[in-house]
């Protein structure tokens, strides 16, 4: 049967739109990611601005691969990055992840290669054609053409206080504000009847007057409210609980109910470190950090009662005022906190361990709890080499080290009192709970305090004399050392454990050369047990 034209142009369309149909993805793939994917999981009640191309903005961020892996963190290094949105001088998909933020405002976003770092990635850090998860909160956001915003959010007497519900307004505000969430704007028209009726209220309010209110509610509480948690973010394991008595070192933002700002340790780059349960704090933080886990994210929400009152504190906090802290516990402690100790692994048939006075070479990772790296004997070309027991660590890795065998690995939670204190160190902040990785790597036995050379018997009883190999009446150095490194040799004796025995040799010859002239008489000789008995004698 012959076709006519038209239909053929038909059919052969239909055809095409079908082979299309067919060779399209299935619906299951979606394929990889064509641009961003933004989750704003937490947006601020009142935004006053979101970021726009060439604005400058401060933000914190995570950046993880799709593993959970972290490959870096504005806040391991505890500095925010501050950049211009939008005109290429961030990754494209970072550029396009940020733009229309509010302050404040909490985005998770999934990069995909081609708007990260490609195929070629960057060497060491994050591979080629890798996809990248970032958790950012934005912090500020300005723009070099912004002029002077002055807004008097709270001056005294600028916010009218009272009961609702209890007759300490007319009939009609009594009615009106109920039912009103924080940061609501309403228009309450209230008749005559259910307001100042038919005598008004002096001069200001005639008679019969219809009333119209614009309201903002700006935030409200109950007197037997308690604190209210919410909780942001709890790692899944968590060992242990804070208690009254620990202290805390956290960081913070203050908020009101509508979103301003008052304080954040974040600005400070600094944590806040305080106890809790003890009233160093207001009362609703005393109880809001009872039980958080090291790492964990909450939010705290205060009534005024249990924090700063009627009176409110200094310019940013209002009387009367409910508290918003959003806070992220980097570590705790309580000051009895011995050093904990977690075997990763111990060799079998361990029969000796380290004791106080041993040489030991180790090697060791050093951390915060919340990750953040401090330092590592893998980036010199040599273990940590340490005698135990003589000052030269801190106290809690000393005795993290303490009956260790060769070859066994540990992990050590060093609290502060047994590490750099309140004030830390260079590299370290004040009151921080550090976590060492440990492997000891060799022992050697070591000497009692005070001494460079044991003997494994009695010394011989005519030590001067074998000492002084050429017998011309005097022991110069090289006499001295050939003879002390004899007797190591024939195991009759051992000296201090040290990467430098030639060192321990040459302090022994300087302790026995009394006038320090180059040679040991026989009244100089002294074994240091002859030495501190004379010392007794002295005192007695």
């Amino acid at each position: 049967m012959a076709v006519a034209p038209g239909s053929r142009c038909l059919l052969l369309l239909l055809l095409l739109l079908l082979l299309g149909v067919l060779g399209a993805p299935a619906l299951g793939d979606p394929g990889p990611l064509e641009d961003v994917v933004i989750d704003r999981y937490y947006i601020p009640k009142i935004c006053l601005r979101e970021a726009q191309m060439g604005d400058f903005i401060r933000y914190h961020y995570n950046g993880t691969f799709k593993d959970g892996k972290k490959f870096d963190s504005s806040y391991d290094r505890g500095a925010t990055v501050a950049g211009v949105v939008g005109v290429g001088r961030l990754i494209t998909g970072m550029d396009r992840g940020l733009q229309g933020m509010c302050v404040n405002e909490r985005r998770h976003l999934i990069v995909p290669p081609h708007l990260g770092y490609g195929s070629i990635g960057v060497a060491g850090l994050i591979p080629p054609d890798a996809t990248l998860y970032f958790d950012v909160v934005m912090l500020d956001i300005w723009n070099k053409n912004d002029k002077l915003q002055i807004t008097t959010l709270y001056s005294k007497g600028s916010t009218y206080d009272t009961y609702v519900g209890t007759g300490w307004l007319i009939k009609g505000m009594d009615q009106g504000l109920l039912g009103m969430c924080a940061g609501e704007k309403r228009s309450i028209i209230i008749p005559p009847f259910l307001a100042y009726g038919e005598k008004g209220y002096g001069t200001v309010i005639p008679p019969q007057a219809s009333l119209v209110f614009s309201v903002l509610l700006v935030d409200f509480h109950n007197p037997k409210d308690g604190v209210f948690l919410e909780h942001l973010e709890v790692p899944e394991s968590c060992k242990r609980r804070a208690v009254t008595g620990d202290f805390v070192r956290y960081h913070y933002n203050g908020t009101l109910m509508d979103g301003t700002l008052f304080d954040s340790s974040y600005s400070r780059n600094q944590t806040y470190n305080t106890y809790i349960g003890k009233g160093y704090i207001i009362p609703g933080m005393d109880q809001g950090l009872q039980g958080v886990c090291v790492g964990e994210q909450r939010r705290v929400v205060i009534p005024p009662h249990l924090a700063y009152g009627e009176n409110g504190a200094g310019d940013k906090i209002p009387g009367s005022a409910v508290l918003i802290f959003d806070v992220h516990v980097i570590d705790f402690h309580n000051p009895a906190d011995p050093v904990e100790i977690e075997t990763v692994f111990r060799p079998e048939g361990c029969n000796v361990t380290t004791r106080d006075r041993d040489f030991v070479r180790y090697h060791y990772n050093c951390s915060l709890l919340d990750g953040t790296r401090l330092f590592s004997s893998h980036d010199y070309e040599k273990p940590q080499e340490v005698t135990l027991g003589a000052n030269k660590v801190i106290e809690g890795l000393n005795s993290g080290l303490l009956n260790m065998c060769a070859g066994e690995r540990r992990v050590l939670i060093v609290p502060p009192h047994l590490g750099h204190g309140e004030s830390g160190a260079r590299g370290v902040p004040g009151s921080a709970v550090l976590r060492f990785e440990v492997e000891l790597i060799s022992m050697e036995e070591g000497v009692p305090e005070g001494y460079l050379f044991i003997w494994h018997g009695d010394p011989p009883a005519n030590l001067y004399e074998q000492m002084d190999l050429n017998k011309d009446g005097g022991i110069p150095a090289d006499e001295f050392s050939t003879f002390i490194k004899t007797q190591v040799a024939e195991g009759k004796g051992r000296l201090m454990p040290s990467s430098d025995p030639e060192k321990v040799i040459a302090d022994m010859f300087r302790n026995q050369d009394r006038n320090q002239d180059g040679k040991i008489t026989p009244d100089e000789l002294k074994l240091k047990s002859d030495e501190d008995q004379e010392k007794i004698h002295e005192e007695l």
